[in-house]
């Protein structure tokens, strides 16, 4: 059995998202498929064939349970005392668009090409983004 690989070039979508009233950890599931290109016929495991996503609406977005009131960001700065953290509901008030994009990312590989397939995700907080050249089409899939 040979090793299969795309032809030409890689034909790439734009989709928009609409997070208003999902919740974070499926939305982010299921756009961490979409760009890692698992829905593309043409997908290989080693080769970047994902499409764009855009995520509108992020500071909609919903958290299930007590998760809400008791998730911590950290972030270690490699010095000593230089443990940072943050509480869900603080981040959502400042940077909802970072609380998703992290969601996202976290569920891509943790290499070069899950690096580049990040590359192909747009968050935004509020219902515009400025991608309208693109011709983005609406995902079906994650309706709610």
């Amino acid at each position: 059995m040979s090793t299969y690989f795309p032809k030409g070039e890689i034909a790439r979508k734009w989709f928009v998202v609409d997070a208003s009233g999902q919740t974070l950890g499926r939305l982010a599931s299921r756009v961490a498929r979409i760009l890692a290109g698992k829905d593309n016929p043409q997908y290989t495991p080693f080769l970047d064939t994902g499409d764009h996503v855009i995520v509108v609406n992020a500071d909609k977005v919903k958290m299930t349970g007590l998760k809400a009131d008791s998730k911590t960001y950290y972030a270690y700065s490699g010095y000593p005392g230089g443990m940072k953290a943050e509480e869900y509901k603080k981040r959502m008030e400042r940077k909802p668009e970072l609380v998703v994009e992290t969601a996202i990312k976290g569920m891509l590989p943790k290499n070069k090409l899950g690096r580049a397939m990040a590359s192909k995700l747009k968050v935004y907080r509020g219902d515009k983004h400025p991608h309208a050249a693109q011709k983005p089409a609406e995902l079906a899939a994650i309706a709610k």
